[in-house]
């Protein structure tokens, strides 16, 4: 009889029995866009996993233990209990309250779930225990496996002073710098004199673009050694940090390594992960424009000869500087799975996974470096729940619409932990999931990637879709010309959104004019189509008012799916063939027979609608001539003053307040410091101002928009 556990328990569904996959070569992913697997064992490398991890990560490991036969276990906290990953895994466990310190990282109740569930091993995952050495010591004295590497790599690699003592050791090129722990502010700044600025300062454990901050004077090293100390501190239970040269106009470039238990080690070829926003990565490619075949041997030979020094087994990667002149220099090493990962499987058609579970049950790699090309081109989008014209401020809510890109011939791939009517959680991550697509050529990947991201609907929260659209279409990013800095350079007083051009602002106006009459003719049909001698309208005039600019519009219909739209004022006339069903999300059409466009049709209200054009959401008044005479006559609502309120950005907790009433406060002075999904922000004034109240205290939870500070 199944022991159920209520409180801290187990929910059992039936394991799915797998099919075998023959071993290709050539083909590198199945049609859900995940690689084939290799070597099917004679039994499975293990009866039952446990992955400590949730999300997308979670259901990433679960497809490929399915795929192996292998029973899986998820482990969850209240936020997560209805979560995907929890209905995708054979048992799942409960392991505590929704903050992370008390559930993901809660080592005593997850090893109390390896015990009671029986699991044989246990995949991290990424983040939370991925890279702790007292797990993986714990599960080892209980006699389970830890699909990673040892506790003394984790430890190694994790130590970003010792790392970058051995990497020098196994002849690896480091990047100048203070080879020790920095003690306090004043020797940060030290420091920074003698190797003159800018510099990197980052926890010296830890990693994924927290406690880290760029310095190019001593004033943001002050701040920036502050805020990187409490990050690390929160997120790392260290706060260690060192600091190093900054190497102008890098791009990352990062090499994945595999290694086993018997001397066997290869590299995968590198990932670009140049793009990012907060020096976490936003879009990734494999491979990377900038490396010749020589250079690529290079980082590959010096990033094994480091997972060799340290007797590497499991899946990593070493991640790297590379300047503009073609020098790299070692940054850390990952001890764990890369949320990167696919792409690297996408070009390769080696399953990381699999290959992490294999070396995990003391068998060699089933892969050597003579079989590693590259074949083709992948390219990853990270989609936050954030909005990127507000700083990236993270964005909680519930998922009211969701769907995902479809995947007819395995050439996207959406892993994701969340489906319709899940709830964005302040308790983690923002990331939604990762998008990816794969082409022969990179541009067959990234025309994909915007197709992908055109259709994929997102509905109940803010995403970051048109920043990714953006960057796609860039020219820089399509010649290949990039650089960490090329959101900060491209975009140097924040992103604004997608800036449509003339042809564009055309297109989503006769769009809209046609959604609008397509709208009003099925109500017609609803309404009067059982009257005898009822004929539908076949034309319609409309003011369309788009970005405060209004535009006579004549629809006419020619003939089912043809309509001919007359911009009047324009004097320009296109011929516009939807291809769209009345009440759905995705609007196709083609314009003269030449140009396509996708679009999302998300919400219509008695006058307006609310399109989604290349991942930017475009209010569009759609009214009758009359109807539009008559408007400036309605009542029009005027939003409240704020300029005396200091109101949250995001829910979160307050790290910190810097003033008191009575304070005066100047331009940019911080006023607090709050931390939302991981991230510490400095909450700055706006001008001179005198403070009247203060309405918050250190370890206060704030929710969206609360009153914070008040000013006279």
């Amino acid at each position: 009889m199944l022991k159920q556990f209520i409180k801290r328990g187990t929910i059992l569904k039936n394991a799915r029995a797998f099919s075998r996959v023959p071993n290709l070569r050539i083909q590198t992913h199945e049609k859900d866009g995940y690689p084939p697997i290799r070597t099917k064992p004679e039994k499975p490398y293990f009866n039952k996993i446990l992955i400590a991890n949730r999300g997308e990560i979670a259901c990433r490991v679960i497809k490929t233990c399915k795929k192996l036969g292998i029973k899986t276990v998820a482990i969850f906290s209240d936020a997560d209990r209805n979560a995907k990953h929890v209905k995708l895994a054979d048992e799942a466990y409960y392991v505590g309250p929704s903050v992370v310190a008390q559930s993901y990282t809660n080592m005593a109740n997850i090893l109390k779930a390896v015990k009671e569930t029986g699991a044989e091993a246990v995949h991290p995952g990424f983040g939370f225990l991925s890279e702790n050495s007292d797990f993986s010591g714990a599960l080892e004295k209980m006699g389970v496996v830890f699909l990673g590497p040892s506790a003394y790599a984790i430890q190694a690699m994790g130590d970003k002073i010792e790392s970058k003592k051995l990497a020098a050791k196994a002849g690896v090129n480091v990047i100048p710098g203070f080879k020790g722990e920095i003690k306090d502010v004043d020797h940060a700044l030290q420091i920074a004199h003698e190797i003159g600025y800018p510099v990197m300062v980052k926890a010296a454990q830890g990693g994924g673009g927290k406690g880290m901050r760029i310095c190019y004077n001593d004033e943001e090293l002050k701040e920036g050694y502050k805020l990187s100390q409490a990050e690390a501190r929160a997120n790392f239970a260290s706060d260690a940090m060192l600091v190093e040269k900054f190497i102008e106009d890098p791009r990352h470039i990062e090499i994945q390594v595999l290694g086993d238990k018997h001397g066997n080690y290869i590299y995968l070829n590198e990932r670009e992960c140049s793009i990012q926003r907060r020096n976490q990565k936003v879009i990734e490619e494999a491979p990377s424009t900038k490396l010749t075949p020589e250079i690529r041997k290079a980082m590959g030979e010096q990033a094994v000869a480091l997972a060799r020094e340290v007797k590497y087994h499991s899946a990593g990667t070493v991640e790297m500087l590379v300047d503009a002149k073609g020098n790299f220099y070692f940054l850390e090493m990952n001890t764990r799975l890369q949320v990167e990962h696919p792409i690297t499987e996408y070009i390769t058609g080696v399953d990381i996974v699999e290959q992490m579970i294999r070396v995990g049950a003391g068998l060699p790699l089933s892969v050597k470096q003579e079989d590693i090309g590259i074949n083709g081109w992948a390219t990853e989008c990270r989609v936050y729940a954030e909005d990127p014209q507000a700083n990236y401020a993270p964005s909680v809510g519930t998922l009211d619409k969701y769907i995902e890109p479809q995947n007819p011939n395995g050439f996207i791939r959406c892993d994701s932990g969340v489906e319709e009517k899940t709830e964005i959680s302040v308790y983690y991550d923002p990331m939604i999931c990762k998008l990816i697509t794969y082409g022969k050529t990179r541009q067959e990947s990234i025309d994909r990637m915007k197709e992908a991201l055109d259709v994929y609907v997102i509905d109940g929260v803010k995403h970051n879709i048109s920043l990714l659209r953006t960057v796609l279409e860039h020219p820089r990013y399509v010649s290949g010309n990039i650089t960490t800095k090329f959101l900060q350079e491209e975009y140097p007083e924040g992103f604004k959104g997608i800036q449509l051009t003339d042809v564009e602002t055309k297109r989503l106006v006769a769009s809209s004019a046609i959604v609008e009459f397509m709208f009003q003719k099925r109500n017609e049909r609803l309404s009067h189509g059982q009257l005898r001698g009822y004929t539908p309208s076949k034309k319609s005039q409309f003011v369309v008012t788009h970005s405060e600019k209004k535009y006579p519009v004549l629809v006419s219909e020619e003939s089912d799916n043809v309509y001919i739209v007359e911009l009047v004022d324009e004097k320009e006339t296109l011929v516009v063939k939807p291809n769209w069903d009345v009440g759905s999300y995705i609007f196709r059409a083609t314009y003269n027979d030449t140009d396509s466009a996708i679009m999302q049709v998300l919400a219509r209200k008695p006058d307006s609608l609310t399109i989604q054009y290349k991942g930017t959401r475009f209010t569009i008044n759609v009214r009758s001539p009359l109807a539009d005479k008559l408007h400036p006559f309605m009542p029009v609502y005027t939003p409240p003053d704020l300029s005396k309120f200091l109101v949250a950005p995001m829910p979160g907790a307050i790290v910190s307040v810097s003033v008191k009433p009575g304070d005066k406060v100047l331009p940019n002075q911080e006023l607090c410091v709050m931390e939302a999904m991981k991230m510490q922000n400095v909450l700055r004034a706006t001008g001179y101002q005198t403070v009247k109240k203060v309405n918050i205290k250190q370890g206060d939870v704030v929710s969206d928009n609360q009153l914070l500070i008040e000013f006279e």
